[in-house]
């Protein structure tokens, strides 16, 4: 497949962006109405609240700064104001972004209050706000883009159309040079061995079924032999998936025909270098999202079927859909139709193509459909009971 150009943000490191965010990360909870206050005063900054960062431990406490560092490190992110209530940890972050060679400051509230802390993390969010406003696009390849994927409310239609034609894409994207990641380890249940024989080595199956063994054995330790409304969803069953089997079966379409996956990944980690690798994630969608944007992911894959309205406020979720029921009433979320495949009018290559038009649309700079209606959900992962 001949290589695609697009406009896009070179950053100091090497990588590309396909946004210029500057945002504004509070370590904690309660340095959430800070880091409002300063976005509210300095229009173009990006506050992104969350509901922890404190009394943290082990591995969940690992995977927190994997998670704030990576966010404010991505590709689509100019530079970043940190605000935390203690020095330590807002430090910790401050130097993990600092390494892109990025903008970035921190400010602790100990000892100054909010009011002061507001004030100089203005100032410091102004400057960053209008050096990013000067950045120019520049020519690069889509290969050099880290696409990450995954579907959500799917129904019959999403593993016969929309994660078909993700699949097709990742063909495509991977055969050039580019990175990709997938996910959703619950919803590979009855499919493992498909994921399994997709791998590129014996060692990353290996590390892929470790990983899906021991969320099986999370979920038996829990007595639960069944998810109950979980997998399937409600919505899952109303759409004619009756088990996560089927769920599953449709969800891999998204991997590929041709592709094999060359490395598994933790939550929120980056990849090591060009392909489709595994990320252990979450199936819930803003979780799952929140940790591939930390991953350095810069632009999402999202097909649909029932009509999932997932966005996320540094990383453009694209959404298409199959199902022509939902591309009618659901209209403003999806931001391309290919339910013309199941209508005998599109073939998989065609939609293929259209999505990696659209892709390369939005990368240019065209809002998503998410974007343009407000969706920012930021949902960080959390492991264990705090401290």
């Amino acid at each position: 497949m001949a290589k695609h150009k697009i406009v896009a943000y070179r950053r100091e490191n090497g990588r590309v962006g396909v946004r210029n965010h500057v945002v504004i990360l509070p370590v904690d909870d309660i340095s959430n109405a800070a880091c409002e206050a300063v976005a509210s005063n300095i229009k173009g900054a990006l506050a992104l609240p969350h509901a922890y960062g404190r009394l943290q431990f082990g591995e969940d406490l690992d995977l927190f700064f994997r998670t704030m560092i990576g966010t404010g490190a991505n590709p689509n992110v100019a530079a970043a104001v940190v605000i935390g209530i203690e020095p330590g940890w807002t430090q910790r972050i401050v130097d993990g972004i600092a390494k892109t060679g990025k903008p970035v400051s921190g400010f602790s509230i100990e000892g100054k209050g909010d009011i002061r802390t507001i004030a100089e993390a203005s100032y410091r969010a102004k400057e960053y706000v209008q050096w990013a406003s000067e950045l120019q696009r520049s020519e690069c390849d889509l290969s050099e883009l880290y696409i990450s994927v995954k579907c959500g409310e799917s129904d019959t239609t999403t593993g016969l159309a929309s994660c078909p034609t993700v699949g097709n894409v990742i063909d495509k994207h991977c055969e050039t040079g580019g990175v990709a990641s997938f996910g959703e380890t619950s919803e590979l249940t009855g499919a493992e061995h498909i994921v399994a024989g997709k791998a590129a080595t014996d060692a990353v199956r290996k590390e892929f079924l470790a990983a899906f063994e021991d969320y099986t054995d999370l979920v038996f330790r829990q007595k639960k032999d069944d998810l109950s409304e979980s997998q399937p969803t409600k919505g899952n069953i109303a759409g004619g998936l009756t088990t996560i089997e089927e769920k599953a079966l449709g969800n891999v379409e998204k991997l590929g025909k041709r592709t094999k996956f060359v490395g598994c990944l933790k939550p929120a980690a980056a990849p090591g270098g060009p392909g489709l690798w595994f990320m252990d994630t979450s199936s819930a969608a803003a979780e799952a999202v929140t940790l591939w944007a930390a991953s350095g992911a810069v632009l999402h894959l999202f097909p649909t079927g029932q009509g999932n309205v997932i966005g996320n406020p540094i990383e453009p979720v694209v959404k298409l859909s199959g199902n022509p029921k939902t591309v009618a009433t659901m209209k403003e979320h999806i931001d391309l139709d290919v339910s013309k495949i199941l209508q005998g009018e599109m073939t998989l290559d065609q939609a293929g193509d259209a999505l990696i038009d659209m892709v390369v649309r939005t990368a240019n700079g065209r809002l998503t459909a998410a974007e343009a209606l407000g969706h920012r959900e930021f949902v960080l992962t959390k492991l264990y009971r705090s401290a």
